[in-house]
């Protein structure tokens, strides 16, 4: 597949938005059930401080918009705007893994690459920033991409919404040994 990127613009935001909406739905909703949904829907979305700080990608093919994702040198580690108990604080590189964050594909457009796209995509920027370990929090629906790429689960978490619906969600990591593997 012949894919190009760029970063995302905050005029990106409407885009953005439906294709994480339409991720969510048919890819994650896969996986779980309504009630389920509803908290995934609470636990991911839009964090538009990695717009603005010009980490977050956008992957075309053609003029379709089939994915997104991004990273990020703050300590937040996944959610949107609207996740409780976030925090734009900085890591240290030296100290703190990177946050690959915000992963969302077109649902006609999964296991195509995209989502391998924009993990080398993050993973580089995250390296070239001075960081040598990336971590993010995967849905069912990202589990077997993050294992293909290298991510160990660290931890299995359940996240539970405003309305007592929960979810299970997995804390994920990965070295990151060399400009060769990141190429790779």
């Amino acid at each position: 597949m012949e894919f190009k990127h760029r970063i995302a613009k905050l005029d990106d935001i409407p885009r953005i938005e439906g294709l994480m909406h339409q991720s969510i739905t048919k890819l994650l909703g896969y996986y779980v059930d309504e009630e389920e949904l509803e908290a995934s829907f609470e636990s991911m979305g839009l964090d538009d401080q990695l717009i603005k700080d010009k980490t977050y990608f956008l992957i075309f093919h053609g003029e379709i918009l089939v994915g997104c994702g991004g990273w990020s040198n703050r300590k937040t580690l996944f959610g949107g705007n609207h996740t409780p108990n976030r925090s734009d604080d900085f890591l240290d590189p030296n100290n703190d893994a990177a946050k690959i964050r915000a992963m969302y594909t077109n649902p006609d457009w999964a296991r195509k690459g995209v989502g391998t796209l924009i993990l080398k995509l993050a993973e580089k920027e995250a390296f070239n920033s001075g960081f040598k370990k990336c971590e993010l929090m995967a849905t069912l629906s990202g589990l077997h991409l993050y294992k293909e790429r290298g991510y160990k689960i660290d931890e299995e978490t359940i996240y539970e919404s405003k309305k007592g619906n929960k979810v299970k969600m997995f804390k994920m990591t990965k070295l990151l040994k060399s400009r060769t593997q990141l190429n790779g």
